[in-house]
């Protein structure tokens, strides 16, 4: 599908740091990954708590929305190893995606530092991006640990972000699925582009297609596509 924005193509010569989500954001929201994690963290739920598993999925998505993850709703309530906890809901098949070439060579000609940001764990973006042949294209990997379990949209965990690798924010974007991590981004000054879900399955964190929150600079439904019409400090003059 194009880009709403395929019209104008978006100058970003100011950007010199691109900071990528990992689910739903580097790969479609159709492939059925978060679908993955959702339901190990309903089964994590109620073997952690005894509870049958549609009462476990009840609390798992208010601890979601109360506390902006299940994790950091299960240490909140509840005594939980955490590196048990990332490494079971992780346990995902990446195969389910189909490796994108021209995503790889549209990252690969971004000029500057390329990270990835995620709330998910280290080994599972690691898992994710080696499937996709992208791990060698970025710097380095942000997960939920190392933002000292404060994920996004918390305040918290962009601070330790951008404290962790200075990062310049006026020239920074911030690729997401997230309309509510976006928000936080474009409050702290980053650059904001929405990828939306596609037409089908999504989890409750991805964007509708057609939505256009206004703290959002651009709104995409196919990010190579998207990456493809940017002008950058590295794109020629003859085509500026």
């Amino acid at each position: 599908m194009a880009d709403n924005n395929a019209d104008s193509r978006a100058d970003m010569r100011h950007i010199t740091h691109w900071v990528f989500d990992l689910d739903n954001t580097l790969y479609p929201s159709d492939a059925p990954i978060m679908a993955q994690v959702d339901r190990r963290m309903t089964q994590y739920v109620a073997r952690l708590l005894a509870l049958p598993e549609d009462e476990a999925r009840t609390v798992q998505k208010t601890y979601w929305r109360d506390y902006g993850t299940t994790l950091n709703g299960l240490m909140a309530n509840h005594d939980v190893d955490l590196r048990d906890f990332l490494d079971f809901v992780h346990d995902v098949d990446p195969t389910v995606i189909t490796p994108h070439p021209e995503l790889a060579n549209r990252i690969k000609a971004l000029p500057g530092k390329r990270l990835v940001y995620t709330n998910g764990s280290l080994g599972h973006a690691e898992n994710i991006l080696d499937h996709m042949g992208l791990t060698h294209l970025f710097d380095d990997i942000f997960d939920v640990e190392a933002s000292g379990f404060q994920p996004k949209p918390h305040q918290a965990g962009f601070d330790s972000f951008v404290s962790r690798f200075a990062l310049p924010v006026p020239e920074s974007v911030f690729f997401e699925d997230s309309v509510r991590n976006l928000k936080t981004a474009h409050d702290m000054g980053f650059t904001t582009v929405l990828v939306r879900a596609k037409h089908g399955p999504r989890d409750e964190e991805s964007a509708a297609p057609d939505e256009h929150p206004d703290h959002v600079h651009h709104a995409v439904d196919c990010l190579p596509t998207f990456l493809g019409s940017l002008r950058t400090a590295a794109t020629p003059d003859d085509e500026t």
